[in-house]
C-alpha cells in the first residue's frame, strides 16, 4: 500500500474532475462510456478510455483513503468465494470481511483447493496485522483442511448460513464487474475488486438510521473524501 496516492500533476484536466470519475466508477454500477455520457452531460468532453486509465492509475490510491480511517477490524473473520470470468476463463474470487462487512483481504485463484486456502488463511493476519478469535467459512472441505494446518488455535465455524456477511458482499462487485462486461486480466480482477472495496462501501453507511442522519453522515463522508482527493468539485473545466 502506497504512503499517497499519484499526483493529478501534468494532467490537463482538473483534479476535482479526476476524482469524480473515479468515485462514479466505484461507487455505482456504471460502464466507462455511462460515465463519458454523464460527464458530457456536465460540459466535461473526456473520453471513456482516459476514464478507464484514470480509474486504473488513481482508483487504488483513492481507496486507500478511506480505508485508513476505518475502525479497527472485528475478531470474526469470514472467508467466502465467487466464480469470475477473467479473460474467458474460470477464477475464484476470493474475499475475506470481518463481521461488520469491512473488507480485509482480495484474492483471485484458479482452484479451490487446500493450497488455495492455506493461502487464503495466511494473508489476512498479515494485511489487518490482528489475529482473528473465530474464521467462519462455508462446507467445503479444504478450509477445514487448511484451517488445521495453519491457524489450529484459531476456531472455525463451517456453516452456509453464516456466512452471509461474506456472500452478500460479492452482490456489488459483481453488478459493477457486469457493467464493464468482463475482466480482461488476473491483474485486472485483483486491482479492480480491491479498490472497489476501499470506495463503494464508505458511500454506503450502515442502516438502520433516520434519513436525517444518513444525510448529515453522507455528507462527512463528502467532505472527507474532498479532503482525501483534493478535488473541490468539477471547476476549471478544460
Amino acid at each position: 500500500m502506497s504512503s499517497a496516492p499519484p499526483s493529478c500533476k501534468g494532467h490537463r484536466y482538473p483534479v476535482g474532475g479526476i476524482a469524480h470519475c473515479v468515485w462514479l466508477c466505484f461507487r455505482f454500477p456504471l460502464g466507462f462510456r455511462e460515465v463519458e455520457e454523464l460527464m458530457l452531460e456536465r460540459g466535461v468532453v473526456v473520453s471513456h478510455e482516459t476514464v478507464r486509465r484514470w480509474c486504473a492509475k488513481f482508483g487504488q490510491g483513492r481507496a486507500n483513503g478511506p480505508r485508513r480511517r476505518r475502525p479497527r477490524p472485528g475478531d470474526r473473520r469470514h472467508l467466502d468465494e465467487v466464480f469470475i470470468k477473467v479473460g474467458g476463463e474460470l477464477k475464484y474470487l476470493g474475499r475475506a470481511v470481518d463481521q461488520d462487512g469491512n473488507v480485509l483481504d482480495i484474492l483471485v485463484r484458479s482452484r479451490r483447493d487446500k493450497t488455495a486456502a492455506q493461502r487464503f488463511f495466511r494473508r489476512p493476519p498479515k494485511t489487518t496485522r490482528t489475529a482473528p478469535r473465530v474464521v467462519v467459512t462455508d462446507k467445503l472441505r479444504s478450509y477445514g483442511a487448511a484451517h488445521r494446518e495453519v491457524v489450529p488455535s484459531v476456531g472455525h465455524r463451517s456453516h452456509k448460513g453464516l456466512n452471509n456477511r461474506a456472500e452478500n458482499g460479492h452482490r456489488p462487485a459483481r453488478q459493477r464487474g457486469r457493467a464493464l462486461r468482463g475482466l480482461r486480466s488476473v491483474g485486472g480482477a485483483r486491482r479492480f475488486p480491491s479498490a472497489f472495496s476501499g470506495i463503494s462501501p464508505y458511500f454506503r453507511p450502515r442502516r438502520p438510521m433516520t434519513a436525517t442522519d444518513y444525510r448529515t453522515e453522507t455528507r462527512h463522508r463528502f467532505t472527507v473524501w474532498n479532503r482525501i482527493t483534493g478535488a473541490g468539485g468539477l471547476s476549471a473545466t478544460p
